[in-house]
């Protein structure tokens, strides 16, 4: 394991996934998950979780209802899922490897995030790990139609900065955001590799 990234020599822009990339708010949101699951008679694995990354917050819901065969209410386990989450985000911490990389490449290139998360609980995260004002472009679950591993996100990020898709390069942490990336034909770096994941 190195705690050096590189970038591709090609690249232009930098987009970011914001959970398990920037900040290490995994382990919180797998806790929420874990305990909102539960109370419908859900076991929400390590496994489950790994496989659901990415996914907004009602969608992941809906998926539940599909793999379980239930029918819970995508607001009301969401917001639930969502409250206990918010209520213990100040305990998150940035992604060294990460985060060095996006303070040294500031106002070199372009950067963007591309989430799955909501953009108020975005902008509060990258606050509380010291990025706020890092960021100009940040593309949510609220400003696509299709979440990844659709690669709306990542080309809208694209579109934004103004740089053409193959001269970007994406950061993820999950396999539908390293999908998505894949898709929309960017370099993508699975960030992964450079530190150690700690969930459940």
């Amino acid at each position: 394991m190195t705690d050096f990234i590189e970038i591709h020599p090609d690249a232009k822009a930098l987009i970011f996934d914001l959970d398990g990339t920037i900040a290490d708010t995994m382990p919180i949101h797998y806790t929420a998950w874990k305990n909102a699951a539960a109370r419908y008679g859900i076991d929400f694995t390590v496994e489950l979780f790994a496989q659901l990354a990415g996914i907004p917050l009602y969608p992941t819901v809906e998926k539940l209802n599909e793999l379980f065969g239930k029918n819970i209410d995508p607001r009301e386990m969401g917001d639930a899922k969502e409250e206990e989450f918010e209520a213990n985000m100040i305990y998150t911490k940035e992604i060294k490897p990460v985060t060095d990389l996006i303070r040294q490449y500031h106002g070199k290139l372009p950067m963007a995030v591309g989430t799955g998360g909501s953009n108020r609980l975005a902008w509060k995260t990258l606050e509380i790990v010291g990025l706020r004002d890092y960021f100009s472009v940040l593309v949510c679950s609220e400003d696509v139609t299709n979440f990844k591993p659709h690669p709306e996100t990542f080309l809208k990020c694209a579109e934004q900065m103004g740089v053409e898709p193959r001269f970007c390069q994406v950061f993820e942490d999950g396999i539908l955001g390293i999908q998505a990336a894949l898709t929309a034909g960017m370099f993508v770096t699975d960030v992964t590799k450079y530190y150690k994941v700690t969930i459940g």
